[in-house]
């Protein structure tokens, strides 16, 4: 049978002052996949004198869109009302033939080097993006300034972070190796140093309030394992109900980051949660599912995480990834040694795992304030002075 392909949405997009305030209007003829979208990333409101959905107009919220609406539907930009620099994000790639080629070439380079799926399809959106910016120059005649000048002229209004101009920069040294033909010399290019931010850590109790404000059965079981044993949201999307071994209380974690697999412990307390939504949900393949069977969507995790924090009264900024750094650093409180820690997370480098102890209450805790000495110093003083 000929498979039909659903045609795309039409999309509106422009620059509008709503409210007193300058916002993005999206408007379209009705269609309830597109409504949920815009829904499930909880930064759009309905207008009705607009009769359109509207956001604040930011760089972020025009990132979220051309990351998580663009490749869904067909949008269409009213450019008088974007400066250049934003248009650039709605630009469609235009690559010749011969690029095109080349490209998939490069692709299927990654998968032969065995890089996993999502770093392949990063490193295949930088580059084409990448090449569709510096035609119609050829292949051939890249060079280094060729890089630099994309990270001027893209990056930087773009206002990407630090991470992802390292991702980018990887990709280029890759495609280099890959395309030998090109003027651009790997062993010039190089990385920003990583930001050293420290992660955002929630307390037991806020853990315990967005477990309490999630209704939601499948949701809060989703929540509760990403803290109880720690994953990252893709080993949680990823993880089957074969790897569930409930009573030896474990996980096996396959091909998680780095190619690697490992066993992570099931909770005691988390059991009874698990085998209530695991007898009413009823999943077929994976922990936790989408419709038919498929892999959940780890945007529709990031849309209840937000709103449980909404409603548990929460204002720190928490991802799927925050409940992981809370596990690591209450672990580390609870005295557990830093090597096992780092076996549990999964971390190649002892490095990585030392971070957590710079979050730790029970190290932070342990250090008085230099005003405290101060503090007893002078009332020691003082009742020196009061002894008769």
């Amino acid at each position: 049978m000929k498979k039909i392909n659903t045609p795309k949405i039409v999309v509106s997009l422009i620059k509008v002052i709503h409210h007193k305030n300058e916002s993005l209007l999206l408007t379209f003829k009705y269609n309830d996949s597109v409504i949920n979208r815009l829904r499930a990333l909880q930064i759009f409101k309905w207008s009705k004198s607009r009769k359109g959905w509207y956001c604040n107009y930011s760089n972020e919220n025009i990132e979220i869109i051309n990351k998580q609406l663009k490749p869904f539907v067909i949008l269409n930009v009213n450019k008088n009302s974007f400066s250049p620099e934003h248009l650039k994000y709605y630009k469609n790639r235009d690559l010749s033939n011969e690029n095109k080629i080349i490209i998939r070439s490069f692709v299927t380079y990654l998968k032969g080097k065995r890089y996993s799926e999502s770093t392949i399809k990063t490193y295949f959106n930088f580059v084409s993006d990448f090449i569709d910016y510096i035609q119609p120059k050829p292949i051939s005649e890249l060079t280094n300034r060729d890089v630099e000048k994309f990270l001027e002229d893209i990056f930087a209004p773009r206002k990407y972070s630090i991470s992802s101009q390292r991702q980018f920069i990887s990709a280029i040294k890759l495609f280099s190796i890959f395309y030998e033909n090109c003027k651009i010399d790997n062993l010039i290019l190089s990385r920003p140093k990583k930001d050293k931010k420290l992660p955002a850590i929630l307390s037991q109790i806020e853990v315990i309030n967005i477990l309490q404000n999630t209704l939601n059965l499948k949701h809060r079981a989703v929540l509760g394992l990403l803290y109880a044993s720690g994953l990252r949201i893709g080993e949680l999307i990823n993880l089957e109900l074969k790897n569930i071994d409930i009573q030896r209380k474990q996980l096996h974690v396959q091909n998680a980051k780095g190619r690697k697999d490992r066993y992570v412990s099931l909770a005691d307390s988390y059991i009874p949660l698990l085998m209530n939504y695991l007898n009413s949900y009823k999943p077929e393949k994976y922990f936790v599912e989408g419709k038919i069977g498929t892999k959940y969507s780890a945007n529709s995790v990031r849309s209840f995480l937000k709103k449980s924090c909404r409603l548990a009264g929460i204002k720190k900024l928490v991802t799927p990834h925050t409940l992981r750094h809370s596990y690591a650093t209450h672990l580390l409180e609870n005295g557990i040694d830093l090597r096992l820690i780092q076996e549990l997370l999964g971390h190649a480098r002892p490095e990585t795992t030392m971070i957590y102890t710079h979050v730790s209450k029970k190290s932070l805790l342990t250090v008085k304030s230099p005003l405290d000495f101060a503090v007893k110093n002078y009332m020691d003083q003082n009742k020196k002075n009061l002894l008769p």
